[in-house]
């Protein structure tokens, strides 16, 4: 029997659940804390540091009130922190991507939509907070104090001089030893005396070198650190560590939940110890010497971020001379390109994703990193276009495998998912249920936690934006593996559409068409409409995915004939004879706020490939597209500027959308919407009031790519959107290019130099820039490289 609704599914029913979907065959295969064996320590050491497009950089360390706008982040995908870097008290505000708050929230409120508050949906949270105080390094007894991030190692460090020495310290998430390891170290004589103190944020009883608990909803977690020094002396000192004259010191901290992404456990593994565990990963890591822990770190992580690399130009020496914060600054007063400042943010993206992307969750809306346990939105994975965004960088960037957090998430959800659909999505009270009384498959609300549950307010359609990712991905890398596992949330959600959409009659013409049941266009309005164009594109884009999927895969021919039925009666949108613009709703009038943040209409344009500047599209809805557009602005969040800048390159319009990658670069301050001190995302959410929302540190790069590189399935388009800022000479490698290819690119005075082309899975492809036009067929595993394009 079902269990009642409010009450957590019976294992056998999830079990039965994920059966049918086809997840139970990755439960088993999903990352976790989870004991590892030794990982393999390179024996040679790292090798070059960062260049100027790859060193961000500062004269101060951050405040401890402002960790959230001036702290670095370090992460290791699951394990993350940000650091204060003051020389008399270094500050890590630790987290881990699973520690959540809250539960399933399977019960409706009395509007037929879900609970949504820290208690019942729940919030990512804190784990720890760990001080290393050195009283006598106060930051005004230093100077020449220099605090820096080096992209291309992960690597964060602080150095100063005090007393005729110089000071330096180094600090990085590891993910083969899954620590944070601290080292402290110095020359000209000097030494370290102070504390190392570790608690907890949940009212934690600390005993002095771990601590655990457990949450209300059953989640249990741990953290541990251990420390050790040369020469001097490191103690246990009750609750905290203390070390007395040591030449250098090292520090290292691990912790973790015993959350398991398992929908028939509940999300928990009722066997693990977080805290032991922790004390274990700590313990091991800290029987190894700092500079072989570096080593380790490097080689893992340099893995990653040396698959691409980027040029957009060379800077001024007046410009090398600021640190980031003063370059920001100088670029919005002066209005002057500077393009290694420009480079080094995309980069930085990189950094962001391998820090908080690898081996646990995906990046929700504060990515890794918190400075309380009060995040706005809890921290939420948000379905209408936040958790999209924040992974559209990672196959052009070269991140390929840090996009598998996404779908191993929504693999290990769809069971819990799918449940929650089938017994409460028609519920009467719910203002967008299927009023065909019919359902199947499987959808979300617009947010979701790691528990398996919804929050606020259902959203339809969401289930086709990430059935869309995924089935992208495909398009990226090729993996058959890959497209197995999502091809049953693909089905799904295709049967949840197909039980959902009505039939109507067009007045004008007496065409019957099908198109979406009631909702809203996110998160704009009415309430109430039906046929709103985010669905109609949405389910369009899904049904050929699909189409294609069970194509790839030889499956489902019969069930494939009755999608293509569905789609080909699909209504599509068209343009107002009112406003001239592409109608977000079936409707000619403009019924909500023309600048709206959301281009919830324009999902056709981008991410989709239905509206092309070319002349697969009929102009007139090319024209009608670029026209809402327009009229939405240049001005807006991060998150919506870089929507913006992607659907202008999409357009070819390289001065508007670079314009717009600019506006995101623009200095926040007093909470203005902007980049922070620490280069990330603010979004001004009330006058005064900002806040961090990682979407616009990913959706940035990912626009200025496409800027440089266009492609889909059998299309290659050369700089698309190239500005003149980047025009006059330039190059990137390593861009993921959708039908199975990578390209490494260069160009000069506008146009390209030498393109080669690798197959990791692709056949043929054509390659264009301006009137040039060339088709290339490359074997997977091999490449090609041509030359000699138009000006």
């Amino acid at each position: 029997m079902d269990t009642a609704p409010g009450s957590h599914p019976s294992r056998r029913r999830l079990l039965s659940l994920a059966a049918v979907a086809g997840a139970a065959t990755v439960l088993g295969t999903l990352p976790a804390f989870t004991a590892s064996a030794a990982p393999q320590r390179p024996t040679t050491a790292p090798g070059p540091t960062a260049g100027p497009h790859h060193e961000l950089w500062w004269r101060a360390p951050a405040d401890e009130h402002s960790m959230i706008r001036q702290g670095l982040p370090l992460g290791n995908g699951r394990l993350g922190a940000l650091a204060g870097n003051d020389p008399g008290r270094e500050l890590l505000l630790i987290t881990d991507a699973t520690l959540w708050t809250g539960g399933l929230n399977g019960t409706l409120d009395s509007d037929g939509q879900f609970p949504y508050s820290r208690d019942d949906f729940g919030s990512f949270t804190l784990l720890a907070r760990l001080a290393v105080d050195i009283p006598d390094h106060d930051l005004s007894a230093v100077s020449d104090y220099r605090r820096a991030l080096d992209l291309t190692q992960g690597l964060v460090t602080t150095t100063y001089r005090r007393s005729g020495t110089t000071y330096r310290r180094s600090m990085f998430a590891s993910r083969p030893d899954d620590a944070i390891v601290l080292h402290f170290d110095q020359s000209g004589g000097g030494s370290y005396s102070g504390t190392v103190t570790l608690d907890g944020t949940h009212g934690e009883n600390v005993k002095g070198l771990s601590f655990g608990g457990t949450l209300p909803g059953g989640l249990r977690y741990g953290a541990a650190v251990k420390a050790y020094g040369s020469g001097g002396k490191v103690t246990v000192d009750g609750p905290r560590i203390t070390f007395t004259d040591c030449r250098s010191l090292t520090v290292v901290v691990s912790g973790g939940t015993n959350y398991r992404p398992d929908a028939a456990t509940h999300y928990r593994d009722p066997s693990l110890d977080p805290e032991r565990l922790a004390r274990t990963k700590a313990g091991d890591a800290a029987a190894h010497s700092a500079a072989t822990l570096l080593r380790t770190h490097v080689a893992d992580y340099r893995a990653l971020f040396a698959q691409q690399d980027l040029s957009l130009g060379t800077s001024s020496a007046e410009q090398r001379a600021l640190d980031t914060w003063e370059r920001l600054q100088a670029r919005a007063r002066d209005d002057a390109p500077d393009p290694e400042l420009e480079a080094a943010y995309l980069q930085f993206g990189r950094y962001l994703m391998i820090s908080g992307s690898r081996g646990s969750l995906p990046l929700n809306l504060q990515g890794l990193w918190l400075d309380g346990n009060d995040p706005d939105w809890m921290g939420d994975y948000h379905t209408d276009i936040n958790l999209q965004m924040n992974y559209w960088m990672a196959d052009r960037a070269g991140l390929s495998g840090c996009f598998d957090a996404l779908t191993d998430y929504c693999l290990a959800q769809l069971p819990s998912w799918t449940d929650l659909t089938h017994r409460l999505f028609n519920d009467p009270r719910n203002r967008y249920r299927n009023s065909t009384g019919k359902i199947a498959g499987w959808t979300v609300a617009i947010s979701t936690n790691v528990h398996g549950g919804m929050g606020w307010w259902w959203h339809p359609a969401g289930n086709a934006w990430l059935c869309n990712s995924l089935w992208e991905h495909y398009e990226y890398t090729r993996s058959r593996a890959h497209l197995t596992k999502i091809y049953p949330m693909l089905k799904g959600a295709c049967e949840f559409w197909e039980a959902r959409l009505l039939t109507t009659t067009l007045p004008d013409t007496g065409q019957e068409v099908l198109v979406a049941d009631s909702d809203w266009s996110p998160e704009h309005g009415p309430l109430d409409a039906k046929g709103i164009t985010y669905a109609q594109e949405l389910v369009w884009a899904l049904f050929g995915n699909y189409l294609a999927a069970t194509k790839e895969l030889g499956k489902d021919k019969a069930y494939a004939e009755t999608i293509d039925s569905l789609r080909e009666r699909l209504y599509l949108p068209r343009v107002s004879d009112k406003t001239g613009w592409l109608e977000e709703w079936m409707s000619p009038d403009n019924l909500g706020e023309t600048t709206h943040r959301h281009l919830s209409p324009l999902v056709g344009l981008f991410p989709g490939d239905r509206i092309r500047p070319d002349d697969s599209t009929p102009k007139a809805v090319v024209d009608g597209a670029t026209a809402l557009l327009t009229a939405r602005g240049t001005e807006s969040f991060g998150w919506a500027n870089a929507w913006r800048a992607l659907c202008w390159a999409r357009l070819k319009n390289a001065d508007k959308a670079y314009q717009l990658v600019v506006n995101n670069l623009r200095p926040s301050t007093n909470g203005s919407n902007g980049t922070a001190p620490n280069l990330f995302d603010i979004y001004e959410v009330d006058k005064g009031r900002g806040i961090f929302q990682i979407d616009a540190n990913f959706g940035t790069p990912a626009a200025m790519i496409e800027m440089l590189v266009h492609s889909r399935p059998g299309h290659l388009e050369l700089l698309p959107a190239l500005p003149d800022a980047w025009a006059t000479s330039g190059s990137v490698t390593g861009v993921g290019v959708r039908g199975g290819f990578v390209v490494d690119l260069s160009w000069r005075d506008g146009t390209p130099t030498e393109v080669r082309i690798h197959s990791v899975g692709g056949g043929t492809t054509t390659v264009a820039h301006g009137s040039t036009s060339r088709q290339v067929t490359v074997a997977p595993g091999a490449s090609v490289t041509l030359r000699g394009f138009d000006r």
